[in-house]
């Protein structure tokens, strides 16, 4: 593995793109901590989740990414722009639309069976929710972020699979 891997690495993809699976990969080989940006727009609680308010979740952001190493991992794209400026990498899992609906399915099946953690609930309400989010991010979010991340090409990496990613590990 390359010693001079980045140590601030911004993840983006869609749901069911394998964002947290190559997070919590490379948290693992890179010895970095990572963080869903999920979590930072919700503090979690065994009664229910409860939505921080803008303010609040840009300084939990802004104390990740100007912490020493990092890896985000998320679909959001339109507050994020701290993480970007201030990321070495970004990652931007383009993975097949059908693929990721596969995935969400899997995710659905294995967290009703108690095989995979959730930080959610996973109700059939939040099941059809990613499909929902998955067809949103096809049509309107992925141009969005294609855009943004356009002025960033001198580090950015684009994925059409998670798997990929090994080829930069070196």
């Amino acid at each position: 593995m390359k010693s001079n891997f980045p140590k601030k690495i911004h993840i983006i993809g869609s749901v069911g793109s394998g964002k947290t699976t190559l997070a919590r990969d490379l948290s693992t080989k890179l010895s970095l901590p990572f963080y869903e940006l999920d979590n930072v727009v919700w503090k979690r609680f065994k009664t229910g989740d409860i939505r921080r308010s803008d303010e609040e979740r840009d300084n939990y952001l802004s104390k990740i990414i100007n912490s020493e190493a990092w890896i985000v991992e998320g679909v959001h794209h339109k507050w994020v722009m701290e993480s970007f400026e201030n990321a070495e990498l970004i990652i931007f899992l383009d993975t097949n639309y059908s693929k990721r609906t596969v995935r969400i399915i899997k995710r659905f099946i294995l967290q009703k069976m108690l095989l995979e953690k959730a930080n959610y609930n996973p109700t059939f309400e939040m099941f059809k929710k990613m499909f929902k989010w998955n067809s949103y991010f096809e049509k309107e979010s992925k141009p969005e972020i294609v855009n943004i991340l356009n002025k960033y090409n001198d580090k950015l990496i684009i994925l059409n699979d998670n798997t990929e990613v090994e080829k930069y590990l070196g």
